[in-house]
């Protein structure tokens, strides 16, 4: 089991940047692969950015390719976000998941544990 701990959120300007980070204990880091996730009041939770187990493989929402940069760093057990360019629409809070999977999968069902979030912001 693994337990997430996101930080680094808060209230920018639209054109802004944040790095979010989500630090990982109780398992083997590097087992996992990890996600961001983001959920807007009144929507559905979306898939933002995800990387595979050893940093090789990612993927990203069209929404955010080009702004956003999923890393991690397996030997501080550390997954990060950085999102620049921010705009109003990428207001959520967002999540950060692990699962025992290959590759750099985009659905929530791959991903078995969840962080309890952190607000980004982005005002107009």
């Amino acid at each position: 089991q693994v337990q997430l701990v996101e930080s680094g959120g808060g209230l920018v300007q639209a054109g802004g940047s944040l790095r979010l980070s989500c630090a990982a204990s109780g398992s083997t880091f590097s087992r996992y692969a990890m996600a961001w996730f983001r959920q807007a009041p009144g929507k559905e939770r979306e898939f933002v950015a995800a990387i595979s187990r050893s940093g090789g493989f990612s993927n990203y929402a069209d929404s955010v390719k080009g702004r956003f940069t999923v890393s991690r760093n397996n030997a501080k057990n550390t997954v990060y976000l950085q999102m620049n360019s921010l705009k109003p629409e990428d207001t959520a809070v967002y999540y950060c998941a692990a699962g025992l999977v290959a590759g750099a999968r985009v659905s929530e069902y791959e991903y078995d544990y969840w962080g309890q979030g952190t607000q980004v912001t982005v005002s107009s």
